[in-house]
């Protein structure tokens, strides 16, 4: 059964449709621009490729055999042949069809790299990341989210074996598929160490010498192992937050996965279950809703600027999320049920140093309380009052 989703797409405009591998790009197509009603090219099937691989030009011939019924002409990970796009932008560019085109893709990387024809602004890029607890309504559960997290394949398994077999198969096949196939390491050994030291340290600051330790290659190979994760849209970097008091800051990343069941995965925790009260939960709470928040806001708030901050000292917030024409907001995220004064301590000291904030808590507390100036939140609440229109 198909969920609908929260992004929006265009159907009078040309469009990249981007996400990692698993998120739902092809159903959200089908479910807006049913493949049998368009001209659907599927670049993942080996023999589709090779064919354009070796004559990218087939494709006009096939737009200009479409009949005025067809409106979309629909390729599916794009990536594979990069060099069809530069024939999409001859067929947009000469208006000889007024077909429209929708381009997907689970990289990045070797488009970037290639140096490939992204269109120049004559198509829209868009991002879908895995299902949001928005889009789940009633039937999320935060217990299950925490545990294996919210790919939409997960949610045609009922059996807890049958998640974790899921998910271990989807990090071997980001692997296989991703990675090696498209020859981004020259060695899958220390690339497939490194996921697992990655996951282990996700939400932490990026220590590029303890991981390089750790995994037996150099920091400039752990840079470039962390740029195939965010370029295959697997993860990205929170940046530290800068300020005029930028000399008491830290300038350093935090690295997070795009999904709690990925991170559970590939660090070897899917045996082990999350326990409320516990530091491990914590963690997975505090990466599903900045996850969730960076999800929204990239559907609707699409211009907030998102990092975190640590001072000298080693005072923390979260995240910081910046709008533009609107105060920044300072968020804490806390997974206890009873949040307390000395919960939020840090945030009002940074809070209040800063001048014109607005200081949260996002936490599993089930009222709305104002402790001096932090207002906590239940987080579904509090993420759906800041990030949904």
């Amino acid at each position: 059964m198909f969920r609908k989703r929260l992004l929006t797409l265009s159907a009078k405009h040309s469009f990249f449709l981007f996400g990692a591998r698993g998120v739902g790009k092809s159903a959200l197509l089908e479910a807006v621009f049913p493949v049998k009603q368009n001209l659907y090219i599927n670049l993942l099937d080996p023999l589709e490729e090779a064919r354009f691989a070796l004559n990218p030009n087939e494709l006009v011939e096939l737009v200009s055999a479409m009949s005025d019924a067809e409106q979309y002409v629909i390729i599916d990970e794009v990536q594979k042949v990069p060099r069809l796009l530069d024939v999409v932008h001859l067929l947009i560019e000469s208006k000889k069809s007024p077909k429209r085109f929708i381009l997907t893709g689970s990289s990045a990387r070797k488009l970037k790299r290639g140096g490939a024809n992204l269109l120049a602004g004559r198509a829209f890029v868009y991002q879908l990341y895995p299902f949001s607890f928005v889009e789940l309504g009633q039937d999320f559960q935060l217990q299950a989210a925490l545990s294996w997290g919210l790919l939409p394949g997960l949610f045609r398994l009922q059996q807890d074996e049958e998640k974790r077999q899921f998910l271990q198969a989807y990090a071997q096949t980001y692997l296989k598929e991703e990675v090696w196939a498209e020859q981004w390491v020259r060695k899958l050994d220390p690339f497939r160490k490194f996921l697992e030291v990655a996951a282990q340290s996700n939400g932490k600051v990026v220590n590029y010498a303890n991981i390089s330790r750790d995994v037996g290659v150099d920091d400039k190979t752990i840079k470039q192992y962390f740029t195939i994760l965010e370029d295959t849209l697997l993860g990205f970097m929170l940046e530290p937050f800068h300020h005029s008091f930028r000399k008491r800051l830290r300038a350093a990343a935090k690295f997070y996965f795009i999904d709690v069941g990925i991170v559970r995965a590939l660090s070897r925790m899917l045996s082990v279950q999350p326990l409320p009260a516990t530091s491990y939960y914590g963690d997975l709470f505090e990466q599903f809703i900045i996850v969730e928040c960076i999800k929204l806001a990239h559907y609707f708030k699409s211009e907030y600027r998102f990092s975190w901050l640590l001072t000298d000292s080693g005072l923390e917030v979260d995240l910081i999320v910046e709008r533009p024409g609107a105060t920044t907001l300072f968020i804490e995220i806390k997974s206890s049920t009873a949040v307390q004064a000395q919960d939020v301590a840090t945030l009002q000291k940074l809070a209040g140093e800063f001048g014109a904030c607005e200081a949260l808590c996002f936490s599993c507390d089930p009222r709305i309380k104002q402790i001096g100036a932090v207002t906590v939140y239940p987080w579904q609440q509090g993420v759906t009052s800041y990030f949904m229109p």
